[in-house]
């Protein structure tokens, strides 16, 4: 069976977070937790919902340091609790398809035997040069100053 980690124009990280993976978990999936780490300090999360399971639907919107709004509605494809959780901007709600779908985001958690977590974090794209502009954003800079965040924040749980 094909998954989305195998297909698609990948951006990767993977690392483990010296944090337990229930704590990981609750923070990519409580909307109160994930405002306080998901984005690269000076941006932040100034609203979160979130339903987490199959084709429930969110809207994260992050903030830039001068106010500037950017809205991410999606959906969620798969939810494995406690282990994965993958992620569109393809539909916004209830399979409604988005204006310009870009990404396609799957996280996969693990226990390591010391008790920490294994991390994979993922964008997948429809073609080369959505994942060369994700790449150029900032990609490997940001999604690892925001897991650096996340561990901090899930150690304190």
């Amino acid at each position: 069976m094909s998954t989305a980690s195998t297909h698609g124009h990948p951006l990767v990280i993977e690392r483990t977070l010296k944090a337990p993976r229930m704590n990981i978990w609750r923070c990519w999936t409580e909307p109160e937790l994930l405002k306080q780490w998901f984005c690269p300090k000076p941006w932040g999360v100034s609203h979160a919902e979130m339903d987490v399971r199959a084709g429930g639907s969110s809207n994260i919107v992050m903030q830039g340091p001068d106010g500037q709004q950017i809205p991410n509605l999606g959906l969620y494809l798969e939810v494995i609790p406690g282990r994965k959780l993958v992620f569109t901007d393809a539909f916004t709600s209830a399979w409604v398809p988005s204006g310009k779908p870009f990404m396609v985001g799957e996280v996969v958690l693990e226990d390591t035997p010391d008790g920490h977590t294994h991390y994979i974090a993922k964008a997948l794209h429809w073609n080369a040069e959505d994942s060369k502009t994700h790449e150029d954003m900032g990609f490997h800079a940001g999604w690892n100053i925001a897991a650096d965040q996340l561990e901090a924040l899930a150690r304190t749980l």
